[in-house]
């Protein structure tokens, strides 16, 4: 008799351990972005929103500064099955997503203006037309547009455009890199994060960032001037794996799909602005001195960009001017 209670204790705590509270699905994110980067932070408050808001089934676990892999390979992690939810840069894979990469021309921005949470916002609406083909394999939870990045100088004074010739600039991506030549520049990649220091060694001269990631990334103590306004940003994309969505349960997918999109692009962009002003005052309050672009050498610095955007158009396909007018109406 004993033992027929003991069985029945042992067999009704096995079907409460079956019948109990589901474990968490945690979510790998990976991103060759810092962990003080305002992104890292802004998916850290999106996990924590999911996690509250999911009763504690849905979890996001980070790893940030390429720890799942290099830069170029942050969106093929996620099409590995290796990461569920890759945040990206789209210039450090040159020629991937012509399409995308639109909205990275030179002084090209929507007619609102070249806020993050405003073009931010605008790239997401035209993501599901235009750009899901570029990203096979995953689903487009968001696109990012960083606030313009500047040209950071060690020493040279860009209030002359001159004096630019023949720097050593740091860029990222094919447009950079054609903007850079444009100016009489050369441009050589760097790592993101080993920038700082090839600035300090004489390595370059230069690097091209927004504000936020001159903070992010610690130049201040090497860089003497930024030229204003920026001429051109970068995109970036929030990307999950269609084969981690498509095994979520239907309320996850909900959840999912009710905490991203537009509106979440245009929150995450406000914060990339506040932490653009941010940064402005930490180059303030490191001495960097911001010269400003006039009017006239904007219109000429146009013309002088008229072959770069040409080119974008013509890598992009026949849908590119449709794209572009869309984008910046």
């Amino acid at each position: 008799m004993r033992n027929l209670k003991t069985m029945a204790a042992a067999g009704a705590l096995l079907a409460g351990m079956l019948t109990g509270p589901a474990m968490a699905e945690t979510l790998k994110v990976t991103t060759f972005l810092p962990p003080v980067h305002t992104f890292v932070k802004a998916i850290n408050a999106w996990g924590a929103e999911l996690t509250e808001k999911s009763g504690g089934e849905l979890e996001l676990e980070v790893f940030p500064a390429s720890q799942l892999g290099p830069p170029p390979r942050q969106f093929d992690i996620v099409r590995a099955g290796v990461a569920d939810i890759a945040i990206f840069l789209h210039a450090v894979t040159p020629g991937r997503f012509p399409m995308t990469e639109l909205a990275g021309l030179p002084l090209t921005h929507p007619s609102e203006g070249d806020a993050s949470a405003v073009s931010s916002r605008r790239l997401t609406e035209l993501a599901p037309e235009y750009l899901a083909a570029e990203h096979e394999g995953t689903r487009i939870l968001w696109m990012a547009v960083t606030p313009p990045l500047k040209i950071n100088l060690a020493n040279a004074d860009p209030s002359d455009l001159g004096n630019l010739e023949g720097l050593r600039i740091r860029y990222a991506g094919s447009t950079w890199q054609k903007i850079v030549e444009a100016l009489g520049a050369a441009p050589v990649p760097v790592p993101p994060a080993e920038t700082a220091d090839a600035i300090g060694k004489g390595v370059v001269d230069g690097a091209t960032f927004p504000f936020e990631a001159t903070k992010a990334f610690d130049l201040g103590p090497v860089i003497k001037y930024s030229l204003a306004p920026g001429l051109a940003s970068a995109t970036f994309a929030v990307v999950m794996s269609e084969a981690t969505y498509q095994r979520l349960s239907p309320d996850l997918q909900k959840l999912i799909d009710e905490t991203t999109g537009p509106d979440r692009a245009a929150w995450f962009g406000g914060l990339w602005d506040e932490g653009e002003e941010e940064g402005r005052k930490y180059m303030v309050d490191s001495g960097v001195e911001i010269v400003t672009l006039s009017g006239t050498e904007l219109e000429s610095l146009q013309e002088t960009f008229t072959s770069i955007v040409d080119a974008g158009k013509a890598s992009a396909g026949d849908t590119a001017q449709e794209f572009l007018a869309s984008y910046t109406k």
